[in-house]
């Protein structure tokens, strides 16, 4: 093979390693102001407002996801994703997908508002909060915000330019929690979480206009470039919709059977395990999926499953040593992060850390968005959201909370049969490769079992 031929490789695979350098460190810095700005908060703000904060998110990303129809993505797959008619037709719709979202927002938060006023929900209940209504309402203007966001941030991502889109993440992250830790200190109120997502999103979209290169948007409504939006959406948008009923599931069940203080410790382990899986989902939206789609556009079948087994070995090893760590040291951790009002959330979290299991073939669904295959997708969240809406309320009615966490844990583990499947028709499973990781679930399991030991012993 000539120098020529491999090229071609070398450069994707030196803008993959940059890439994932970049998001590497971002998840690291991320995570540690994130968790930083939540320990502090966590003293300045009583768990209720925490409950009532897990709510409101959860309403806009549900909104969110029911309204995705994969814009990121197909810029990143497309072939005419740098074609500014097409970019300019995506930042279109962007934007009144945006002003959708704000109204049903309202809509809900007057729902929520006239709910109250009738006493449907049980006094003790997060829903029954007199606060939650307007906390929705203003927390739904950040659509807007986000429906403006510039389309240059995700010609970066395409390009494997990851420095200015982690160093925006950066900033906006460090603007919100700014504004988070004043309005906190002088109101210790709810609103001062509010006022960190609203900051933090207004502050992305202005650095993604005017920091970035690249053709500057406007209004333009082609039809060809809706006509490729819908075909490539429509099983993303089907995928997202039912996904997003899986993946908050849970919080919309126990906002009406958990007291806010309950919720509000929830939200901790959430948080917690949600934060390293979420920046684990960056580094692999950013870099395994712009690398299985340059792959994919050239067809080369040999470099996109060699590529594939490579990432999988190191997900599978990061996620199975996590899943084992929390599994054990979940409440040796919150003890030491937070007083004892937040004690419950340790058990929680060792529960929940058991998703980290089913959450490393989330690589597999990379794989198939880069070919294509969105239904695949959209199938797997298809069983997720069954599986929990089934389980959840069957344990609630079981024994209550305790036994439901457990369903919150567990429910993504019959799509395992689906993932299986699809790759073995892809030609992408090998029983050694996952039997051969499977250790290192012992191997975090031990270390947090070590960690409890001598934190004991100390």
């Amino acid at each position: 093979m000539s120098l020529v031929d491999l090229s071609p490789t070398l450069s994707l695979r030196k803008r993959a390693i940059s890439a994932g350098a970049w998001n590497l460190g971002a998840l690291v810095t991320s995570q540690a102001i994130r968790l930083g700005g939540n320990l502090i908060m966590a003293r300045l703000l009583m768990p209720e407002m925490f409950g009532l904060m897990m709510i409101a998110t959860t309403v806009s990303v549900v909104l969110h996801l029911l309204s995705d129809v994969g814009l990121r993505q197909n810029i990143i797959q497309s072939p005419r994703g740098e074609d500014p008619a097409f970019l300019n037709t995506v930042w279109t719709v962007q934007i009144v997908r945006g002003l959708i979202l704000f109204a049903f927002t309202l809509l809900i938060a007057g729902i929520a508002w006239l709910t109250q006023m009738f006493n449907v929900w049980p006094a003790d209940s997060t829903y029954a909060a007199p606060e939650l209504p307007m906390v929705l309402a203003l927390t739904g203007i950040s659509a807007i915000f986000y429906g403006l966001q510039s389309t240059k941030i995700d010609l970066a991502v395409r390009a494997f330019q990851q420095k200015k889109v982690v160093l925006t993440d950066f900033f906006s992250q460090m603007a919100g929690l700014l504004f988070m830790l004043i309005i906190g200190y002088l109101t210790r109120s709810v609103w001062s979480l509010v006022a960190a997502g609203l900051v933090s999103a207004m502050v992305s979209t202005l650095l993604g206009h005017f920091w970035f290169e690249g053709p500057s948007n406007r209004l333009q409504w082609e039809r060809d470039a809706l006509k490729e939006l819908v075909v490539f959406g429509r099983w993303i948008l089907l995928s997202s919709a039912v996904g997003v009923l899986a993946m908050y599931g849970d919080r919309i069940w126990f906002g009406g059977s958990m007291s806010a203080a309950e919720l509000g410790a929830y939200s901790i382990a959430v948080l917690i395990l949600g934060a390293l899986q979420l920046g684990l989902q960056k580094v692999i939206g950013a870099v395994a999926l712009p690398t299985f789609s340059e792959a994919s556009r050239v067809n080369d079948t040999v470099r996109l499953h060699s590529l594939y087994y490579r990432f999988k070995m190191m997900f599978d090893v990061a996620c199975l040593f996590a899943c084992g760590l929390f599994l054990t040291g979940s409440p040796l951790l919150i003890s030491i992060l937070y007083d004892e009002r937040y004690a419950q959330a340790g058990d929680m979290m060792a529960i929940l850390s058991l998703s980290f299991f089913t959450m490393r073939y989330m690589l597999a669904h990379q794989v198939w968005i880069a070919l294509g295959h969105t239904k695949y997708q959209a199938m797997d969240n298809i069983i997720r959201v069954v599986s929990l809406w089934v389980l959840l309320p069957l344990l609630l009615a079981i024994g209550g909370v305790k036994y439901a966490i457990w369903g919150a844990a567990l429910y993504t583990f019959p799509t395992l049969v689906l993932v299986f499947y699809v790759n073995c028709r892809l030609g992408m499973f090998s029983l050694k490769r996952e039997l051969v990781v499977l250790p290192m679930l012992a191997v975090g399991a031990l270390c947090g079992e070590l960690m409890t030991a001598l934190a004991k012993w100390l």
